[in-house]
């Protein structure tokens, strides 16, 4: 188990157990980190995951508390850890999409406008080289949405579309967990659009290929 996954099951541990209930706040950071034996840095990404999924509440200058649901709807909210752990259908997803998308981005490698190749320039730039993991995320659906359109198929765009939805859980997740994830998807990104703008439609579809097998490799060892 990541070392992320085990201070967010030691958390859920103490809510579960009633140690904490909604509305709860929790202890100061290093006791927290003292008390269940992690480092600060493991607490504090367990706590960044727990609260995109609302579990936490993370009031600035204030503190983190457990959010006041309703006991029922707080236990199916911590329910997304353990039901993405267990859901290896997404597998198939991120190898039926990358099957198309690399396909997709080659043909948009001798179709797509410099214009566009300017937007997705743009777009990078302005993630920066340390954006959140949601910021990341919804860059990445926007990036290959954008490049996929550029393929002028319109129906492998709708395909791929579809394929999107499926996957973005596992996208976030990999994010929080994942030490380099944030690093390397950026990277990998920038790589796909030099190749665009170098119209070299095998080395787009070869970084397309490697930038979603990625994912999936990080997702079969964890699962």
């Amino acid at each position: 188990m990541a070392v992320t996954d085990e201070a967010i099951e030691k958390i859920k541990g103490m809510i579960v157990s009633g140690a904490l209930g909604p509305g709860d706040r929790l202890p100061k950071e290093s006791e927290l980190a003292t008390e269940l034996g992690l480092s600060r840095n493991s607490l504090r990404e367990a706590v960044r995951a727990l609260a995109l999924i609302r579990v936490l509440d993370v009031r600035q200058g204030d503190g983190t508390y457990v959010t006041s649901l309703d006991p029922k709807l707080l236990l199916e909210a911590m329910s997304f850890v353990v039901d993405f752990h267990r859901d290896d259908t997404v597998l198939e997803f991120l190898a039926v999409r990358r099957i198309l998308e690399p396909a997709a981005t080659a043909m948009a490698g001798q179709r797509i406008a410099e214009e566009e190749l300017d937007a997705l320039g743009g777009q990078l730039d302005a993630l920066g080289t340390d954006p959140s993991v949601e910021e990341l995320v919804a860059a990445d659906l926007e990036f290959h949405r954008r490049i996929v359109a550029a393929s002028g198929n319109t129906v492998l765009c709708s395909l791929l579309d579809g394929l999107s939805g499926p996957t973005t859980r596992a996208r976030v997740w990999r994010g929080l967990t994942q030490q380099d994830a944030v690093s390397r998807t950026l990277h990998e990104h920038r790589q796909i659009l030099a190749a665009l703008r170098a119209r070299d439609a095998e080395a787009a579809r070869s970084w397309s290929t490697v930038h979603i097998a990625s994912v999936e490799q990080w997702l079969r060892s964890t699962l």
